[in-house]
């Protein structure tokens, strides 16, 4: 992708969301669940796009069994518990050209949507701030069980989980060529008691080179939450072939993501191809739904907390 940079948007810090949520964590709570059952059957599961990767090295834990649910892929079934049968340590992987998190620059200005008002939301199909711009795309609605792999999958309370992804064109919001001026398909969270968030956003593109992927970070605390180097956990989720290969061919503006899917697998990604096949496994989530009616997914998260 030959995207030309230029510099992005500036907001107002998010410290006015933090003391928000302070006030009132339980019409936080209402609101994560009220946009997850507005969500519907209209839901999502999640790829993103973005370069190089490192393995990891895997560490199984046991805890209680997990529910059941129909699955494409072979992470957590939809519709289970954050509590899980096992879980192994994600990969790290890199967070890509595009993080979004304060770690690089553009022409010489740090590019970091972490500090802006408004990316804390649980839909993140539209742009923040100024502009109004959403996301087209089949949707997908995607919950992330964050777990401490080094205490029997313990789900993960209070920890923020920032996502980003590509749009259905391959683009990332405030980097690409296009949509320089948009933060679109990028937002926060915090875990719940049971250590989940569900984001709803689209179903990614696919860009030539990459295996179709979402990225992720977990941070201990929403405090914590302001720059990537301070993130637990950095890493990426794969979506299972089956649902890209019916996304891409059934459903408009993904044409060129069925072409370079044609491509790519998960074993000749220059992220996934090192990861033990646990690891990959649990980092490929499950998910089910349609093109007319969209998708739901659910992935495990791995932490050494």
């Amino acid at each position: 992708m030959n995207d030309r940079h230029a510099r992005p948007r500036h907001h107002p810090g998010f410290r006015s969301d933090l003391e928000r949520m302070a006030r009132q964590p339980q019409q936080q709570d209402r609101r994560r669940l009220l946009n997850w059952l507005l969500s519907g059957s209209a839901a999502v599961l999640v790829a993103g796009c973005g370069g190089g990767g490192s393995g990891g090295s895997t560490t199984t834990a046991t805890a209680n069994s997990a529910g059941t649910g129909t699955t494409t892929g072979t992470g957590t079934a939809a519709g289970t518990t954050a509590t899980t049968s096992s879980c192994v340590l994600n990969a790290t992987e890199t967070n890509g050209p595009y993080p979004g998190d304060g770690t690089n620059t553009l022409n010489g200005a740090a590019v970091n949507a972490l500090t802006q008002t408004g990316v804390m939301r649980s839909d993140i199909r539209g742009s923040f701030g100024s502009s109004t711009t959403v996301a087209a795309g089949v949707p997908l609605a995607l919950t992330f069980n964050v777990v401490n792999a080094n205490n029997g999958c313990a789900a993960l309370a209070n920890y923020a989980v920032y996502v980003w992804h590509c749009d259905r064109a391959g683009l990332y919001s405030m980097y690409s060529a296009g949509v320089q001026n948009e933060n679109y398909l990028r937002g926060i969270q915090v875990t719940n008691a049971n250590g989940q968030v569900t984001f709803t956003t689209i179903f990614p593109g696919c860009y030539a080179g990459r295996y179709p992927h979402i990225h992720f970070e977990v941070y201990s605390s929403i405090g914590m939450a302001t720059l990537g180097s301070n993130a637990r956990l950095i890493s990426q989720l794969a979506l299972p072939r089956d649902a890209c290969t019916t996304v891409y061919a059934g459903a408009s503006g993904y044409a060129t993501s069925a072409n370079n899917l044609n491509g790519v697998s998960i074993s000749s990604d220059n992220v996934f191809a090192d990861n033990a096949a646990a690891q990959m496994a649990q980092m490929t989530a499950a998910v089910s739904g349609s093109v007319a009616a969209g998708y739901t997914g659910t992935i495990t998260v791995g932490v050494a907390a």
